[in-house]
């Protein structure tokens, strides 16, 4: 099969797509590390909507794509910045996609964390303003009965003075939390609100701040998700958790060898990238699971220069690829996202998503991945 691509230099090359998908069927259960997908929303295209208008999801199709990551043996971090919280999903529809995503978690017994944030505040709000947003969407997440992932708050950014607010802030809803949950810590490449977060633009000062909650609640903290982008920085955070506190990486960029790890410890993961390449990954922890790091990183590896493209700047984009990625492995009827956010990345970022994408072999159907290919040049007006 052979398909004009476009490439970055305003040309087109040929390209051979592969005629045989790589075999990645559901299998044992995970044993060796934790790994949550953070999992994406599927829009309703037949919906009557602006990009400034409410989401309008398509909950089938939306629930179907968790219970193909759960029936990998992967767990679905639900309702973080993958779902486009804060780019197209507001509080609304985040409360509903965690109502049914732990509903539909409790019926196949898959693993669920969701997102608590403070995304209902849509002004400036003052410190108690955020605490109270933050125990709203703390106590919804509990009742559905999923653990809750404390998120950034774009929020508390804008409010805090110092590392003090967000010390007396974090301790408060730890204090309250009724079981562990781990905390998220999103970089400013994510979301530029988020700069100076901890108190300090400053990341060293920034990640002493962080691990000061931690040491000071450890009983109440699963553990942390680090989204630096910076593999020594999350080792160096993981070297100095305390006993039982777990990292989950968010390392879009390096995460097969903080997932390998060391002999001084390694990583669980929480990944957007592992939207796209869920079953994948869970084969390669598979192989982890019985000791074989050489075959793990045999499988993981050649997937990073994939995830480094989705995630290139601006990062926060990213989105947009896992959607097409969704769309093109037929995960999906179409290519439409909540906010109209399929217009972020260019027709060569996608031509060059589809080529890696299925050099890895990650489409159940070439055929199809092909065919969809085609008809999105054809709407940019590329002949085949």
């Amino acid at each position: 099969m052979t398909i004009r691509l476009p490439d970055f230099k305003g040309g087109l090359r040929a390209y051979e797509s592969r005629t045989e998908p790589l075999a990645l069927t559901p299998g044992a259960p995970l044993t060796s590390r934790t790994v949550f997908s953070a999992a994406h929303v599927v829009a309703d295209p037949y919906a009557d909507v602006s990009p400034d208008s409410a989401a309008a999801v398509d909950w089938d199709a939306t629930l179907a794509f968790r219970r193909h990551l759960w029936s990998h043996g992967l767990g679905v971090a639900e309702a973080m910045d993958t779902a486009q919280r804060g780019m197209g999903l507001d509080w609304a529809g985040a409360a509903e996609l965690i109502r049914r995503s732990a509903a539909e978690a409790k019926s196949v017994g898959g693993l669920i964390a969701c997102g608590v944030g403070t995304d209902q505040l849509t002004g400036p709000a003052s410190l108690a303003e955020v605490r109270a947003a933050y125990e709203e969407q703390l106590a919804l997440v509990e009742e559905s009965g999923a653990q809750a992932i404390l998120m950034a708050s774009r929020a508390l950014a804008a409010a805090a003075s110092g590392p003090e607010d967000y010390l007396e802030l974090y301790g408060h809803l730890l204090r309250q939390s009724a079981e562990p949950v781990i905390l998220h810590w999103l970089g400013p490449m994510f979301d530029p609100a988020l700069e100076g977060y901890w108190g300090s633009s400053d990341l060293d000062a920034a990640t002493d701040t962080f691990l000061e909650v931690i040491a000071a609640h450890p009983d109440k903290v699963d553990g942390i998700k680090v989204s630096l982008l910076e593999a020594q920085r999350e080792i160096d955070i993981r070297r100095r958790l305390p006993q039982g506190v777990r990292c989950y990486t968010g390392d879009d960029f390096n995460y097969p060898e903080l997932i390998a790890g060391d002999e001084k410890g390694f990583s669980h993961a929480l990944l957007g990238i592992f939207d796209p390449l869920g079953p994948l990954a869970a084969e390669a922890v598979r192989v982890l699971d019985t000791g074989n790091v050489a075959g793990f990183r045999g499988l993981l590896d050649p997937t990073v220069e994939l995830s480094r493209h989705l995630f290139q700047a601006p990062t926060r984009f990213y989105k947009t690829g896992v959607v097409f990625l969704a769309w093109l492995a037929g995960h999906q009827s179409h290519f439409t996202m909540v906010g109209g956010l399929q217009s972020a990345r260019s027709l060569p970022h996608f031509a060059r998503a589809y080529e890696l994408a299925d050099g890895l072999g990650l489409f159940p159907d070439p055929k199809l991945a092909e065919e969809r290919m085609k008809n999105l040049l054809a709407l940019y007006g590329v002949a085949q």
